[in-house]
């Protein structure tokens, strides 16, 4: 095998990969089918590798071609993010782009990236939702600069990645009015929080949440028996129920004024046993975007500080 790798013939492989057929790479790339193909036949010979193999009238990768499209993936999207980050110092803006897990409470995001947007340099903030797992693959590939989540990477992970820990809240139990009057304390009698929530409709994260294990622990502790009625993996649309009123449902205190503006969601009552916590991950264990050091500056002077 060569040592030279010719990067046009590996962007042609990587265009096929992406588009799935050589008719519609030919197409993106404005070539000829005949040009493409001969191109992605010289690659192979100079890797010594087959990329493609042939499935009736669809071109499938080998698993060589597999691991040389996780490499491309880097090569090429890293060069647009070179083009796009010369782009934007040309327009005196700084690009940030953020990856949000889908468990994380969507105002707990706005609360972290408020920060960033304060420095200096104006910042274009670009942020993708996805499930963790898959952030942190994008992350490690540097297709994001950081996930915000709630929860750490586990210890011995195999990723390159590290976390740090932005703020933490405690719990409470909220609801619209119409469900505080049913199942509030004052509705019990005799009853205090958090016995006047037994039967009560509940709005809980997917088990594979984080917070979920906390909260069922404590309904266990305190012989709550609740009414499960939904269980969502996106916190924004278990929200949303929660706002119609099918359900009472946890936030995070320290964001308790803006879940009453936002879902008209009152007190029911503090759980401070079932805290929340919230990182930050980067692939990097030191931060050098202006716009991430200015969020872990506000973590320092206490400015995501929770109760």
């Amino acid at each position: 095998m060569k040592n030279d790798i010719n990067y046009r013939h590996l962007y042609y492989f990587w265009v096929v990969a992406k588009e799935g057929g050589i008719t519609r790479a030919a197409e993106r790339l404005g070539l000829a089918v005949q040009t493409v193909s001969s191109q992605l036949t010289l690659l192979e010979q100079a890797l010594g590798k087959t990329l493609f193999s042939q499935q009736g009238r669809r071109l499938v990768l080998t698993e060589a071609g597999r691991l040389a499209l996780t490499y491309a993936d880097q090569i090429f999207l890293l060069g647009e993010q070179l083009q796009e980050a010369l782009n934007e110092a040309d327009s005196g803006r700084t690009r940030l782009t953020v990856g949000i897990s889908d468990s994380l409470p969507k105002l707990s995001a706005f609360r972290m990236l408020e920060a960033a947007m304060q420095v200096e340099r104006p910042v274009r903030l670009v942020c993708y939702e996805d499930q963790f797992e898959a952030l942190l693959a994008d992350l490690a590939l540097h297709k994001l600069d950081v996930v915000l989540t709630d929860r750490e990477v586990r210890a011995g992970a195999t990723l390159k990645v590290f976390s740090h820990q932005l703020f933490e809240s405690e719990m409470v139990v909220v609801g619209v009015p119409a469900l505080a009057q049913r199942f509030g304390a004052d509705a019990h009698d005799g009853d205090t929080f958090p016995a006047n929530l037994n039967g009560a409709p509940f709005l809980l994260p997917t088990r594979n949440n984080a917070l979920r294990g906390k909260i069922d622990e404590w309904f266990v502790q305190h012989h709550v028996r609740p009414d499960v009625v939904g269980e969502f993996e996106d916190n924004a649309l278990l929200n949303t129920f929660g706002r119609r009123g099918l359900g009472l449902f946890f936030a995070p205190a320290a964001l308790a004024g803006e879940v009453a503006e936002q879902f008209g969601a009152v007190l029911i009552g503090k759980v401070p046993s079932v805290r929340e916590q919230f990182y930050m991950i980067s692939n990097d264990r030191k931060i050098k975007h202006p716009a991430v050091e200015a969020m872990l500056a506000a973590v320092h002077k206490g400015a995501l500080a929770a109760s």
